[in-house]
């Protein structure tokens, strides 16, 4: 099912797949809609789909010869979408059907790079009856509570103490019956993303609050991108060749994010993947590919070109 895409007008159509029923619905709405403006400014001929009414019976009606998956969260970026796509011998951007579960597993994630020595935060899985006292002698304070399958750091909450731990646990159990709590890394935050066999230049993100959540991300103009990152050269090959490892180690492909903290020792620890990442306009991934003189249009085209690599990965 490899493509091999000669001209935007080698394709009868693309369809760009994106909306859907998840809590990421919005931001998946903006990043499906600058993607398709992108195809079509390139002369792709591409349109949207939103699975949320008809699924996946109207993406079949529509016939794509490809689709690119804008489609966040659960039912879009967690293997369901790519196993039904492969079922119908769709090729698609991004991981296959087993990264693609993986990635949207952090707990599994993490666990998997922990297994090939990558270095992680040590974590422990919640309950409403877990012993609170006995999951901050182990991890130690602050800690941090997230859902184990959501992304954009929704229903997340940094505990500073042992009394506010019972309360992130039931805030992110709203968005997941299954909860993890993981050390918290005190230091800086870096994102490095990854196209096709390529790293690009890392972001060094940088938070007023000093909380990289969801209004951070998608809302507020404070939060600051640092490009360069400010690393020293072998500092940051050290952090590219870390997130190739990582990415690579759940079986990603075609392009993705991986996010990673650096504590004050100079240690880097990885958080998460992401294989379906944001395109919106505060995204991360257009950002960085500026920078490495990639612009929004030939990005999303370049994406477009890794379709069916999760095939040979």
């Amino acid at each position: 099912m490899s493509v091999d895409i000669a001209t935007p007008q080698s394709l009868e159509k693309v369809v760009v797949v994106y909306g859907g029923t998840s809590a990421e619905r919005e931001v998946s709405l903006k990043s499906g809609a600058a993607v398709l403006e992108a195809l079509q400014r390139k002369g792709v001929n591409a349109c949207g789909y939103d699975p949320r009414d008809k699924g996946l019976v109207g993406l079949e009606q529509l016939a794509p010869s490809l689709v690119f998956v804008a489609l966040h969260g659960r039912g879009g970026e967690d293997g369901t979408l790519q196993g039904a796509l492969e079922l119908l011998d769709i090729p698609y951007t991004g991981s296959g059907v087993l990264a693609s579960a993986l990635g949207m597993d952090k707990q599994r994630t993490k666990q998997v790079w922990s297994a090939v020595g990558l270095p992680t935060p040590e974590s422990i899985m919640l309950e409403a009856t877990s012993e609170w006292s006995t999951v901050v002698e182990q991890l130690g304070l602050p800690l941090i509570v997230k859902p184990v399958h959501e992304g954009s750091t929704l229903g997340i909450s940094i505990v500073k103490n042992q009394a506010a731990l019972e309360a992130a646990y039931h805030e992110a159990a709203q968005f997941d019956a299954r909860v993890m709590a993981e050390r918290f890394v005190v230091g800086e935050e870096y994102t490095v993303a990854l196209l096709g066999d390529r790293v690009l230049p890392a972001i060094r993100v940088e938070v007023p609050g000093g909380f990289y959540d969801y209004e951070a991300k998608y809302i507020a103009n404070t939060t600051q991108y640092h490009l360069p990152c400010g690393l020293s050269a072998q500092h940051e090959a050290e952090l590219a060749l870390l997130c190739q490892q990582a990415f690579a180690a759940i079986g990603g492909a075609g392009w993705g994010r991986v996010d990673v903290m650096r504590d004050s020792e100079g240690r880097f620890w990885l958080l998460e993947v992401n294989t379906v990442p944001g395109m919106t306009d505060h995204s991360l991934v257009p950002q960085a590919a500026a920078h490495a003189g990639i612009g929004f249009d030939d990005l999303v085209l370049q994406i477009l070109n890794t379709a069916g690599e999760q095939f040979t990965a």
